[in-house]
């Protein structure tokens, strides 16, 4: 792990040193007023995710401090921003305006200078594979993206990518994730869905990474990792009370998705669905294909089971289950067999809100 500890060193040396040696032109004659509270609220994870990299309130943690920072002029700053000189990708007027910029800098200036680093967001398993070293220590692509790569093996999965969309999603990925969602049938629950973004357009929180800064023999070893661990299944579940249930008794209806692209994701197969039944309630009756009745876990759950052969990219299979009394909390998961994957082999459903668990 010594060289891996030398590469993060160098990496972030070299990043800290270009937020403060960026060239000085190209900046507009008048700046724009910022506003530290726009500023705060572009900050904010789920708006940008900036706060992955360089702390929750701009500390530092895997990329360098910004709070408190009085060299971070709007002309240096957006500079370094639309032409970084460390590896963090470069971000367009289109997706983060020089108003946004200079509402950030304005953020970063009205903050105490940071008083030491937060814990990466992402921190680096022990012994883990070179590819996994790369995205977590190196390039960082793992702190927004996690430690196993969930959102980019999704996409992977959506129109079964290979490493020219790998190539394609990094270097240009302002076009390239438009592009996908361009795809995507607009009926069918995403299991990432789009983010919000600042009022009036969804942004996309990622900019464009520089061939020159991410060398594509890099990249390829990243790909080959999370290739390795498997293109993940875009398989969604989501649940919804019925408003008609007989006197008494609850009816909860599943509706379990394959929310990948139309002639192009994979089909999943060998999919479980399983739900988790309070004690204090019976099942009286389940309906939808391949239901198996309820078992009982290892820790006395009780469970009920639907066992589906498979779902094409963009099939639904409905399933329903009534229960003896309303029941707060319902909570349950869905397994597939194939395609294998080596983490993440599961996805957590609620009332109301479906999709994976925590990243």
């Amino acid at each position: 792990m010594r060289s891996t500890f030398v590469a993060v060193v160098a990496f972030t040396l070299a990043f800290a040193y270009g937020i403060t040696t960026w060239a000085q032109g190209g900046a507009p004659a008048a700046p724009p007023t910022g506003d530290p509270t726009a500023g705060k609220a572009h900050y904010a994870l789920g708006n940008t995710s900036c706060r992955n990299c360089h702390g929750g309130d701009g500390e530092g943690a895997f990329g360098p401090a910004l709070a408190g920072r009085i060299d971070l002029t709007f002309e240096r700053f957006r500079n370094y921003v639309r032409n970084p000189a460390g590896r963090m990708p470069a971000y367009i007027e289109a997706e983060l305006t020089d108003q946004e910029i200079a509402d950030m800098v304005a953020y970063f200036t009205s903050l105490p200078p940071a008083t030491k680093p937060a814990a990466w967001r992402t921190p680096l398993p022990e012994g883990a594979p070179r590819g996994q070293q790369l995205a977590i220590a190196v390039v960082g692509c793992a702190q927004c993206h996690g430690a196993t790569f969930e959102t980019p093996r999704h996409g992977m999965f959506e129109v079964n990518g290979d490493f020219e969309w790998f190539k394609h999603m990094v270097y240009d990925h302002t076009n390239a994730q438009r592009e996908q969602w361009q795809q995507l049938d607009p009926s069918i629950p995403r299991t990432t869905p789009v983010p919000a973004g600042p009022p009036g357009r969804n942004r996309i929180r990622m900019g464009n990474y520089s061939r020159q800064r991410l060398p594509e023999n890099i990249l390829k070893e990243i790909y080959d990792w999370a290739a390795d661990l498997g293109p993940l299944a875009t398989l969604a579940v989501s649940m919804t009370p019925a408003q008609n249930a007989p006197a008494g008794q609850a009816v909860y209806n599943l509706t379990v998705y394959n929310s990948s692209v139309k002639g192009k994701g994979p089909t999943v197969e060998d999919i479980t669905v399983s739900l988790e039944v309070p004690d204090n309630v019976q099942v009286i009756n389940a309906v939808g294909t391949g239901y198996a009745g309820t078992s009982k876990t290892a820790e006395g759950k009780t469970v009920a089971t639907w066992k589906l052969p498979k779902l094409a990219a963009t099939e639904q299979q409905a399933l329903s289950i009534t229960l003896s009394a309303p029941a707060s909390g319902l909570r349950g998961h869905a397994t597939w067999g194939k395609p294998a994957v080596k983490a993440d082999p599961e996805v957590t459903f609620a009332i109301g809100r479906g999709g994976r668990g925590a990243a």
